[in-house]
């Protein structure tokens, strides 16, 4: 659903960063974004997208918003150019970019997150999460979703994917959290053997000190996550806020609003709560495996 959505593309981390210092300096200098607008002679639309990190923000729109916010400081003004450029130079030079092809804006943003989150929390209800799926499990999804036609693309699709999960290794891996419904275990992606496959190296991923899994039983009947799948992006910068993706019949959403952020994170305490323990839950792993085996 990802690589589909028409969404809005989400905030960087970096841009959000530069978004709320200018939003700060315009508040500063007793701004509204109307008056803002008018002396950038541009939408007050504009500036708010500024604010937010939607859009990229260009070093004569920057010099405008600064001379407009009467901001002389040469260290500040010097320290904001570095930001804006750092921040344009992240969306566009991402590895991810090689594949836009195939990958709509939305999912190359979210791939921009990702490579700069510090921690994942995701509630998944049909599907294994991206970042711990297996080659064949992931062709088998780009397969069975008929929106990439051709061999090449499906493939492209599958490197990305696997490209992604790079970020569970290294010096400083991210720390993911997923929570799966047991539809999760059941749901015959690819046939036994790729379900097979895909449950042992579930088990393999939890033994990872950065990687819990945890599985919501069936048995645990109706919980406020049933209604689709979400990731809870955080980061380590201060003041960071955390965001979030959330699947739903249209598509998938960004949200980053304090209180919607919020709810998400109650959601996955929720939903966490509820589950199986990480090592109840590796014991119901290898059983479903074994089953896929027999």
């Amino acid at each position: 659903m990802l690589a589909k959505s028409t969404t809005p593309n989400p905030s960087t981390v970096l841009g959000r960063q530069l978004g709320d210092e200018l939003r700060r300096l315009r508040e500063a200098a007793g701004l509204t974004t109307n008056q803002a607008a008018e002396a950038l002679d541009c939408t007050k639309g504009k500036i708010s997208r500024i604010e937010n990190g939607r859009v990229a923000v260009r070093l004569p729109d920057l010099t405008a918003m600064l001379q407009a916010y009467e901001v002389a400081d040469p260290e500040l003004r010097e320290r904001l150019g570095a930001l804006a450029r750092n921040a344009n130079r992240r969306r566009s030079q991402g590895w991810w970019n090689q594949y836009g092809s195939v990958l709509a804006d939305t999912y190359r943003d979210y791939i921009a997150l990702e490579t700069m989150a510090g921690e994942i929390r995701t509630f998944q209800a049909q599907l294994v999460p991206g970042l711990l799926q297996t080659p064949e499990y992931v062709r088998a999804v780009t397969v069975a979703s008929r929106q990439w036609q051709t061999v090449d693309e499906i493939e492209k699709f599958v490197q990305v994917r696997l490209a992604r999960q790079e970020r569970l290794t290294g010096d400083s891996p991210l720390h993911l959290w997923a929570v799966l419904s047991e539809a999760v275990l059941l749901q015959q992606v690819g046939g036994p053997q790729v379900m097979q496959a895909q449950l042992e190296h579930l088990l393999a991923a939890s033994e990872q000190h950065n990687v819990t899994i945890q599985v919501l039983p069936f048995s645990h009947g109706a919980h406020a996550s049933m209604f689709g799948p979400y990731v809870v992006l955080g980061f380590s910068e201060e003041a960071a806020l955390d965001v979030v993706l959330a699947d739903n019949p249209t598509g998938s959403i960004w949200l980053e609003r304090e209180a919607e952020v919020a709810r998400y994170q109650d959601l996955f305490d929720a939903a966490r709560t509820s589950a199986l323990s990480p090592m109840e839950s590796r014991a119901v792993i290898r059983r479903r495996a074994k089953e896929h085996r027999a």
